[in-house]
């Protein structure tokens, strides 16, 4: 009887002593992914929103607030941020969206079905199914034209609203294209007349029907566009060729429209948001480059219809100014969306 008890008791302290390493071990395991979710890893999320019957594409990552990203063009897709915007991650949720017809989202049979105001309703549509609540909101170039669109019909879903590199009145730019054009030298500015008098789309080989022909796209957007683009940092491997072959045509004609780069003639002629600007109360910053292909002028003006908006124009840079001036275009975008003061992004707000 005694050796019956003492067995038991051996038994009763090894099956004590196992289970309780079989506890620390299940809580080393439990706590191993919270040990990774505060280290230097930033996992990827990739999906489609179903969209108001459009299939939009979306990646996400980074920790912090929703930072909602849209991309220029139109027709572009967000690849343009990337690497560049990567140290947002560390203060914000990135989420970044192809537009519909672009990048990695549905095409559309219907070109008439791309326009700037269903593209803000896409935007509000994957806000929703993503539960993100209120929202910063950062376009650039066309992007910003369409984050002025979602700001206009959904302020009470924005925090934050950044407008880099843009414009709010399709008059207003197509003058300032106007001079960029003139400015090129007299044989390459006639030569750009010239091909754009005789049409310039349906030339050249089978394929190459529906984009710019190739040496109209180099007058473009290389002689004419190239030293609007960059400054301090000009991308070493920007080729105007690798525009010409990465654009949504169908949606590019539709929207800038088809008789060049030089004028928009398209659906964006309904952007005319600058009597529009002062109803917008969300906190803004309009960010752009000293010698942007969206002239400063036009941030000034849209910087002095937002009020309380603070305006940052950054030295030697153009309409990329975050491959120009990665370090302090970042720096302005996390402060004003995290609500900290900076002197960078205090440099000309209107009070």
């Amino acid at each position: 009887m005694r050796k019956c008890a003492i067995a038991l008791s051996c038994s009763l302290v090894f099956a004590i002593f196992v289970l309780g390493a079989e506890q620390s071990l299940l809580s080393a395991q439990t706590r191993k992914p919270v040990a990774t979710a505060r280290s230097g890893v930033y996992p990827i999320q990739e999906g489609y929103v179903d969209a108001n019957g459009v299939l939009i594409y979306y990646t996400t990552f980074g920790r912090g607030e929703p930072l909602v990203i849209v991309h220029g063009g139109p027709g572009a897709s967000h690849d343009y941020f990337l690497p560049y915007l990567l140290p947002l991650t560390r203060t914000n949720k990135l989420v970044f969206i192809d537009e519909r017809g672009s990048g990695r989202s549905e095409k559309l049979e219907d070109v008439k079905q791309y326009t700037v105001e269903n593209m803000a309703d896409d935007v509000e549509a994957v806000r929703v199914a993503l539960n993100l609540g209120k929202i910063s909101l950062l376009g650039h170039s066309y992007g910003g034209v369409l984050a002025e669109a979602y700001a206009l019909k959904y302020p009470e879903h924005l925090s934050h609203l950044v407008l880099a590199s843009t414009f709010a009145s399709t008059k207003e730019m197509n003058q300032v294209l106007q001079r960029i054009k003139n400015q090129l030298p007299k044989d390459k500015l006639a030569l750009t007349t010239a091909f754009e008098k005789a049409g310039l789309f349906g030339k050249g080989a089978a394929w190459e029907h529906g984009r710019y022909p190739s040496q109209y796209a180099t007058l473009a957007w290389g002689d004419g566009y190239f030293s609007r683009l960059y400054g301090a940092r000009p991308d070493p491997n920007y080729d105007p060729q690798a525009q010409n072959t990465s654009t949504a045509w169908d949606l590019y004609r539709e929207m800038w429209g088809s008789h060049g780069e030089f004028v928009i003639d398209g659906n964006l002629t309904s952007v005319e948001y600058l009597d529009k600007l002062p109803t917008i109360k969300v906190p803004t910053l309009i960010l752009g480059g000293d010698h942007d292909e969206c002239d400063p002028a036009l941030a000034k003006e849209m910087n002095a219809k937002i009020k309380g908006s603070k305006l940052v124009i950054l030295p030697n840079s153009g309409h990329m100014a975050f491959v120009d001036q990665p370090n302090l275009w970042n720096k302005s975008v996390a402060e004003f969306v995290s609500g900290s003061a900076s002197p960078v992004a205090a440099k000309g707000s209107r009070k």
